[in-house]
């Protein structure tokens, strides 16, 4: 099995229409598919450029505790994405950015680290996409953006291996803290930290 590296975001449920509505402005300007319609639990209807299991057929999210989205998306280009693209990507559009796909994304709505908060898993989809991951700035810069803008609290980047995982955006501020590490020896400890935790 080969590497599977993910940026992991979370949030309040509330706000998950709004995050999948940023991921979305970063597709392809001409999406290769038709609009993919998905009803979320609280109701809110969404059109997004993707699809998921490979199929555009309506998703409808309000009896299910996941969404499973397989997306392409463009990030500027550093001299990470510019290698990645001579050897396995396409090249650079003209406006420099660099089209990066499959990356899948799955939407928990309850997640793991805690029931009252949802997350956005942004996953690569082969072994040289993770190293990417790990090594682009640029992508780690689109991740905790999309992670301010969709109103998110933390967003970590996970080797999916059992090992630490990096907080790279808390609270409003990017970080490059580990999980386990000084400041946070365990999950728990990051998610007490979280600037809107409800009891």
């Amino acid at each position: 099995m080969g590497l599977i590296y993910s940026y992991d975001m979370y949030l309040r449920p509330r706000n998950v229409a709004r995050t999948l509505t940023c991921l979305a402005e970063l597709a392809p300007p001409s999406p290769a598919v038709p609009p993919l319609e998905i009803t979320l639990p609280g109701g809110d209807r969404l059109a997004l450029p993707f699809t998921s299991h490979f199929r555009s057929d309506p998703v409808d999210c309000s009896l299910s505790g996941t969404l499973e989205l397989d997306t392409s998306l463009m990030f500027d280009a550093d001299d990470a994405l510019r290698e990645y693209a001579q050897t396995d990507g396409p090249e650079p559009e003209a406006d420099g950015r660099v089209r990066i796909g499959y990356v899948y994304a799955t939407v928990r709505f309850e997640s793991s680290l805690h029931p009252g908060y949802a997350s956005v898993e942004c996953w690569a989809a082969t072994s040289s996409m993770s190293r990417l991951f790990a090594r682009s700035a640029s992508i780690r810069k689109v991740f905790t953006d999309l992670t301010a803008a969709g109103g998110g609290v933390c967003c970590l980047f996970d080797t999916g291996d059992g090992g630490p995982e990096q907080v790279c955006w808390l609270n409003g501020e990017t970080t490059q803290e580990m999980v386990p590490g000084p400041r946070f020896p365990d999950r728990r400890a990051l998610v007490a930290t979280w600037s809107d935790l409800e009891s």
